[in-house]
């Protein structure tokens, strides 16, 4: 399935990451000379997404200042100034900026190292394995070894199909949520005006056996705090603090 649209979500607060983001929003922060979010906006631009909105709130200028010096993907602000509006309802919003076919959904502080170039990369295949028919949400999904800087806990258990449950040990395959989704904007039609956590849609999805995983290629990265700065860098190949 090719995919033009996408939304990531990049409003969050970063209170953890603290104290960089006293200065900075967290998707600006730079890992491997380079800012966060621009691994997620470069992902996009490769697999083929032509458009992507980006909600802004914690430091909305920087992030205005940054995007909009791209032209690939082109950026829609889904503002969150006066209110954030958490996972669910942020996404929920951005969707209206946004056509009705399928999209690509992306955290902007959680990327990957190591992907296929060209029609192999992830997100082209997630768009690929992504079947609307049998499928509310295809999540891309890693092994808790190919990952940096994470919590060490696993989020799914995915069966032989690739469908997923919440992790329970001994059930299928352990694996973590990579932090991209493939889905149609109609699933979130009927959600809330205001915020809400997007898990109450995975959570719809397990009970209905509509939520499926595919594993990605390469290395996942996640830097939660400072402290995961210098083990992301190391992974990543560049000194820790390097611009």
């Amino acid at each position: 399935m090719t995919i033009e649209d996408a939304m990531v979500l990049a409003a969050g607060l970063g209170t953890r990451l603290r104290p960089i983001t006293d200065t900075m929003p967290k998707p600006l922060v730079r890992v491997g000379g380079k800012p966060m979010i621009d691994y997620a906006l470069d992902a996009l631009a490769e697999a083929g997404v032509r458009r992507a909105a980006v909600n802004v709130h914690h430091f909305a200028g920087q992030m205005r200042d940054h995007l909009a010096r791209r032209t690939v993907p082109e950026i829609l602000i889904s503002d969150e100034t006066a209110q954030l509006m958490n996972s669910g309802g942020g996404l929920a919003k951005g969707l209206t900026l946004l056509g009705r076919g399928p999209v690509f959904v992306m955290n902007a502080d959680l990327f990957w190292i190591g992907d296929a170039t060209g029609a192999d990369s992830n997100l082209a295949r997630l768009g690929r394995f992504f079947d609307r028919t049998r499928m509310d949400m295809a999540l891309l999904c890693v092994d808790i070894e190919r990952t940096t800087g994470h919590n060490g806990r696993n989020d799914f258990s995915m069966d032989a199909e690739g469908r997923l449950m919440r992790h329970r040990e001994g059930y299928g395959r352990p694996v973590v949520y990579a932090g991209a989704i493939a889905m149609m904007p109609a699933l979130l039609d009927d959600a809330p005006a205001d915020a809400f956590n997007l898990n109450i849609y995975f959570d719809r999805a397990i009970e209905r056996g509509r939520l499926f995983g595919m594993m990605m290629a390469g290395r996942w990265i996640t830097v939660g705090t400072p402290d995961a700065l210098p083990a992301a860098e190391a992974v990543i190949g560049t000194p820790a603090g390097a611009a």
